[in-house]
């Protein structure tokens, strides 16, 4: 049987601050880049400061609404005696509407499971919040031939605790563990290799849409690459972290495919 054509995916761009730029920084990295990237309505713009700058973030991009922001990471639980955490139901207050949740770094010095992620994109969900799950494999992973079952376990053990109407609203993030501040990138068929067993598994998951899922690719992506990057099949925009300290090299990344 024929299926009709999938509508295009909007594509996202996301920047991933990490423990980079503070309230002064993020202020003036703000003026500069909302000078030098025009407004698309072709696209989404989103930027993850770390937790002490979103107040900085929100008052310097009060004037652009094109410009969204969310949390590098939520708590499993809402509230109580758990120094550091951030609850999701704290969020929507800072004006942040999005959340990540399971990026490698979490995993690997924090030792977040595949669990305590699903804890957190149901904490995030229920505050409204608009989640990315990241996955990702190690490069012993990868050599090693598990490539496949890594992505898999790590989607199914995230969404198992949402229900259909949740599961919907999931965006993805694929990102290479062994290309991520190390300058090496996983090549454009990599990442359409990588994005397709995501879709793959997504079809195969009750409530997820693996048509509308939005997949991004995060793995040293710069400038130079990302061109090539967003034409690789299935790759539907990007989630960067160092590229995207610099406001000049953010901007000319956010201007790809226009």
């Amino acid at each position: 049987m024929s299926h009709p054509p999938s509508q295009p995916r909007t594509p996202v761009f996301a920047a991933n601050w990490k423990m980079s730029h503070g309230p002064a920084e993020t202020g003036a990295f703000v003026e500069r880049f909302a000078a030098r990237h025009r407004r698309r309505s072709d696209a989404t713009v989103v930027i993850f400061p770390p937790a002490i700058s979103l107040a900085a973030f929100a008052a310097a991009a009060s004037g652009r609404p094109d410009l969204e922001f969310g949390v590098q990471d939520v708590h499993t639980e809402l509230e109580g005696a758990h120094t550091s955490g951030i609850s999701a139901a704290m969020v929507p207050a800072t004006g942040a509407t999005w959340a990540l949740a399971g990026h490698s770094e979490r995993r690997r010095e924090f030792g977040d499971t595949d669990a305590d992620v699903g804890r957190k994109l149901v904490r995030i969900l229920e505050a409204g919040l608009r989640p990315v799950l990241c996955v990702g494999e190690t490069l012993e992973e990868r050599e090693s031939g598990r490539l496949s079952t890594v992505l898999e376990t790590q989607i199914r053990e995230a969404v198992r605790p949402l229900d259909r109407e949740d599961r919907a609203r999931l965006v993805y993030a694929y990102e290479p563990v062994w290309a991520i501040g190390t300058g090496r990138t996983a090549s454009p068929a990599d990442a359409a290799e990588a994005h397709a067993i995501v879709r793959e598994r997504l079809a195969r998951t009750e409530g997820c849409d693996a048509e509308r899922a939005a997949i991004l690719y995060g793995g040293s992506v710069k400038p130079a690459n990302i061109e090539a990057l967003l034409a690789a099949p299935g790759v539907d925009g990007v989630l960067v972290g160092g590229a995207s300290l610099d406001p000049d090299s953010w901007a000319a990344i956010c201007a790809a495919g226009r």
